[in-house]
């Protein structure tokens, strides 16, 4: 991706634009993208209260997961739910290891934490590395920038052994933020990216491609099973699939573009009518983002339809109407994918019942576009099946 100064290809674009608006450019010394932060956004207006965040942190300290099944290759991550809106796990870097959270995002391919020499207030509330007390560190001055909506991230690559589980990847590119903002007061210090490698603005094979290519898996295969409502339960598995987190059988569906977790969608209906995708669309298959995003348009006439009514940046319905709205159906290679009421409508602390569609994916393009984030994915367990280029999604269990 680095070269002389060019606009990115509109399938770049595209496929950059896991969480809201536009793309930047690449440039010789450093790769700057915008990737507006949808999941962020969403966080930042959930957390009215600190507090929230602060027992959350002191509770559920950091702790690696050694969780395993006999296959030494395969490999269970907890993930900590915070809020329904972030699903939060542990991996260590270096040697000795330094514990950070990060969100396991199928929307990016990089992974960043905080380096301790990172100067904004962001950092002071999170783990930061330092790369000092590490015997694997491995230092390099090629910089790098991230643009988001709500913010950015800049800093340099660097080069250390990271675990994940009982999974060990050596000599693993990473970033490490110099200056981070738009991530106060989240309840993660970095991003774990799980998407192909020709999405990675780091210029770097990821974590899952190394753990693959040095043999610390023997399947390119992983998973998520995201509980609702409690904050342990979630899990991330690498490297293999256990049946017991999810009914009946998987139905897989084959990549819509190879390259990304993009597959195609049928359409959209509520109550035996069409209300998106009338003419067959795609749908980003995103663990990194809370909501159900398509284009705007079409969000607002689904809040109509639920009588959602705006009030600041969400819409809002009547707590009291939750058991009587319709559910929405997205039908995908022929099979109907129930989303009840129950499930896309969520309560904030207040006691506030607000709609989790959001507008924002005309950027697409090419073709209409959807966003499926953790809303759909904690009633549907995924399977991301790099081998066969596929997606699997079952009832959870």
């Amino acid at each position: 991706m680095l070269g002389t100064q060019t606009s990115l290809s509109t399938w770049s674009q595209e496929r950059n634009m896991k969480w809201l608006v536009l793309l930047g450019l690449v440039a010789l010394s450093e790769c700057i993208v915008e990737i507006p932060l949808m999941k962020v956004n969403v966080m930042q207006e959930t957390l009215n209260e600190k507090s929230l965040l602060n027992n959350f942190l002191k509770k559920y300290a950091y702790r690696l997961a050694q969780n395993s099944t006999r296959n030494s290759k395969m490999a269970f991550v907890p993930m900590r739910n915070f809020l329904d809106t972030a699903y939060v796990g542990n991996i260590a870097i270096g040697t000795p290891p330094q514990q950070f959270r990060v969100v396991f995002d199928t929307g990016s391919s990089d992974l960043w934490v905080p380096s301790n020499f990172c100067t904004s207030p962001a950092c002071y509330s999170h783990i930061t590395f330092k790369y000092w007390e590490s015997s694997t560190y491995r230092h390099t001055t090629k910089p790098f920038e991230i643009a988001y909506g709500s913010g950015r991230i800049k800093g340099h690559l660097a080069y250390d052994t990271i675990q994940i589980g009982n999974l060990v990847s050596t000599d693993q590119p990473f970033g490490l933020s110099l200056e981070e903002y738009g991530f106060n007061g989240l309840p993660f210090d970095g991003i774990l990216g799980l998407n192909y490698p020709n999405n990675s603005i780091l210029g770097a094979i990821p974590i899952f491609d190394n753990l693959k290519k040095q043999g610390a898996i023997s399947e390119p295969i992983f998973a998520f099973y995201l509980s609702k409502g409690t904050v342990n339960g979630s899990v991330l598995m690498l490297g293999g699939v256990d049946k017991a987190y999810y009914k009946g059988q998987l139905n897989w569906i084959p990549l819509s573009r190879v390259g990304d977790w993009r597959i195609n969608l049928d359409h959209i209906s509520m109550k035996g009518k069409l209300i998106g995708c009338s003419g067959g669309c795609e749908a980003l298959v995103d663990t990194g983002t809370s909501l159900i995003n398509g284009p705007t348009r079409l969000v607002t006439n689904i809040q109509r339809l639920i009588g959602a009514m705006p009030l600041g940046p969400k819409h809002y319905v009547s707590c009291s109407t939750i058991n009587i709205l319709p559910s929405i159906i997205f039908t995908i290679n022929g099979i109907n994918y129930t989303l009840p009421a129950q499930a896309y409508i969520l309560k904030n602390s207040q006691g506030g019942c607000f709609s989790t569609f959001k507008g924002g994916t005309e950027v697409f393009k090419h073709r209409e576009t959807w966003v499926l984030g953790d809303i759909f994915l904690r009633l549907y367990f995924s399977v991301y099946d790099r081998g066969n280029n596929r997606i699997g999604l079952a009832q959870a269990a």
